[in-house]
């Protein structure tokens, strides 16, 4: 069976001590790993809880996104050049943490748009820093699987055909993708064209509900997207990311305005459903 793990964003985006007692009861649970959101600036404290986690027996992905002032698609080359320093900033943090994979939509900066679509000199752009930064990633044994986004996040990777284009022309053993349920619900027409068209280069994947609460108590078409992924045989990670209120900065910067479901009820439920599912089409 895949290894399942629970993205802690859940309860919050910093990376402490003071998730300890979450990680420990993820453990009990029994997830296999724990996702951080790499963005804190104390670099001390993902070494840490790194440790910890490793202490306790939990594997470790980390997930991370870029600001405007440094993003890849810039057409200032000063700007693309932050935003090279930013990724390989969470690759170190990724290291210290003991991450295998770090994922997210890196290729460019979140929730920032400009008045028109994707340019092919913008693919360039984001494929050049995405194989440096695979570089880098190479030298810590870390694979990178950047995301699609929905058109209301992100307007460089909406789908999973401009993700594999991507993908394609960045052209590094490090630089991988990943698939999420949810920004597939909004901009996918079959999730099992999306995954097989992904499937070359899957890597991480992430389970989430068309309202970011409990994995199969609302509307995505999970039986389709497990079915795909057993198909393509898919052997990475299924990773639960869920989001609450419970860092109201976090939840301010992206939108999550009402509760969905407690996060333990999130993560018990979600626990069993994948398990369920994946017993269900042999992934």
């Amino acid at each position: 069976m895949n290894k399942i793990g629970f993205n802690v964003l859940a309860w919050s985006a910093n990376v402490s001590e003071e998730l300890f007692p979450i990680i420990e009861r993820l453990k009990t649970i029994g997830y296999d790993g724990v996702e951080y959101f790499v963005g804190a600036t104390d670099e001390n404290a993902y070494k840490i809880v790194g440790k910890h986690s490793k202490d306790i027996g939990l594997e470790v992905t980390t997930v991370t996104v870029v600001s405007p002032d440094a993003n890849p698609i810039n057409e200032s080359a000063s700007i693309r050049a932050k935003g090279l320093e930013q990724i390989k900033w969470a690759i170190d943090r990724s290291y210290d943490l003991g991450s295998t994979v770090l994922c997210g939509p890196f290729h460019s900066a979140h929730a920032h748009f400009t008045a028109h679509p994707a340019l092919e000199e913008e693919y360039k752009r984001a494929a050049e820093i995405l194989y440096q930064a695979g570089e880098h990633a190479k030298q810590a044994n870390i694979i990178l699987a950047p995301e699609a986004l929905n058109r209301f996040e992100c307007y460089l990777c909406n789908t999973m055909e401009q993700l594999s284009k991507l993908i394609k022309m960045v052209d590094h053993p490090n630089v991988r993708a990943m698939f999420d349920t949810h920004h597939a619900n909004i901009e996918e027409k079959k999730y099992a064209t999306a995954i097989n068209t992904i499937a070359p280069y899957l890597s991480h994947v992430h389970i989430s509900e068309n309202d970011r609460g409990t994995p199969g108590d609302g509307h995505v078409p999970f039986d389709a997207a497990f079915a795909a992924l057993a198909e393509v045989k898919y052997g990475g990670w299924l990773t639960i990311e869920a989001f609450s209120r419970n860092d109201p900065d976090f939840a301010n910067a992206i939108n999550v305005w009402r509760e969905y479901n407690d996060p333990w009820h999130i993560a018990e439920n979600g626990l069993k459903f994948i398990k369920e599912m994946c017993l269900k089409h042999q992934l």
